[in-house]
């Protein structure tokens, strides 16, 4: 689903290297934490997928599509195609809580009757349909979230990717959170978090990338945040149909 092959970023503005020769593979069904310190490199790679920077050298594939170089007119297509969540989840605040997810299924021009029934499915899938008319100032933090999640969800992505979702909630909501992504990823989707809670990294026991002065410096199957408990143990991933 996702490979990077000696991918380099260097801001042009400051020097700073961001990343150097980075190769990586993640597959089908992955859940796949990327951590690292303040500066790692880890929201560079983050943002390279979302193409919302550009290699300095490299090459990159998404989901089977060379992303490396492509025209900036067919950026907002690889983006539909993805699920995107960050951490100050980015909701319109003129906006119902439908009406946010909606909005996602709207730029791609969706059917109404089929964009009906998609947002009603995802916002049950959040714990939300009571709350769709809601604006998010109404919402807490963990509810935006949903909502944010929800949003990401809706079209159906074969990849989602998080950059510190749980980054303003509490350790609880955090939990929450979290186990829609798990119920998101048993139904067969690709989801890369980038995280620095190293509390749900080691309990969730899933892969985990770690990123150091723009290098892999670990990549383990079951890892944990910790580098003095490694587990290295293989795992199966299992696909269902998502809809």
């Amino acid at each position: 689903m996702i490979h990077l092959k000696d991918v380099t970023k260097i801001y042009k503005s400051n020097g700073v290297v961001a990343l150097d020769k980075v190769s990586l593979d993640i597959g089908r069904g992955e859940f796949v934490f990327i951590v690292g310190t303040s500066g790692s490199g880890k929201s560079t790679l983050m943002k390279l997928l979302m193409h919302e920077e550009i290699a300095t050298s490299g090459k990159i594939v998404v989901d089977g599509k060379d992303v490396t170089n492509i025209p900036q007119k067919e950026v907002p297509y690889l983006r539909r195609a993805l699920g995107v969540i960050f951490q100050d989840y980015r909701l319109l605040e003129d906006k119902t809580v439908y009406e946010n997810v909606a909005f996602a299924m709207q730029v791609i021009e969706a059917p109404k009757k089929i964009m009906q029934r998609s947002v009603n499915t995802v916002l049950d899938i959040v714990g939300l349909r009571e709350k769709y008319k809601s604006f998010p100032a109404q919402l807490s933090g963990g509810e935006q979230q949903r909502v944010a999640i929800a949003r990401a969800i809706v079209n159906d992505p074969r990849i989602v990717i998080a950059d510190e979702p749980t980054g303003n909630l509490d350790p609880e909501t955090s939990w929450d959170i979290m186990d829609i992504f798990q119920r998101i990823n048993a139904a067969g989707t690709t989801i890369v978090m980038a995280t620095h809670d190293k509390t749900i990294v080691d309990q969730m026991q899933r892969r985990v990338i770690a990123i150091e002065g723009g290098k892999i410096t670990r990549d383990e199957a079951r890892g944990v945040y910790s580098e003095n408990q490694p587990d290295f143990s293989s795992y199966d991933s299992q696909y269902y149909s998502f809809k």
